[in-house]
């Protein structure tokens, strides 16, 4: 039996046109991988929110859904990919403390 959940991905998946990305998009470097989907969601004129927003959710969903399988040297590009987005975006990345 589906669980609630995997239904509600799988139809996020298959309807959601923000998720409209080239293919190996995440085999990228880092900074390809933030043109990417910087230019993703430039095109797109069905992202809630900032652009910005979007294209880091994309980002975060992507991670997120690898989990731990995702390797170590694969979430450290990703995780690199965050700053470039942000960079490219114009933003500056909070200071933790």
């Amino acid at each position: 039996m589906v669980t609630k959940k995997k239904k509600w991905v799988k139809q996020v998946q298959e309807t959601s046109h923000a998720m409209d990305l080239p293919e190996g998009t995440f085999t990228h470097s880092s900074k390809k991988i933030a043109r990417i989907l910087k230019e993703a969601v430039l095109a797109s004129n069905q992202t809630k929110g900032t652009k910005f927003q979007s294209a880091m959710s994309m980002l975060n969903y992507y991670i997120n859904r690898a989990g731990k399988n995702l390797p170590s040297d694969t979430k450290i590009r990703l995780e690199q990919a965050k700053i470039e987005l942000r960079k490219i975006f114009g933003k500056v990345a909070k200071q933790r403390k």
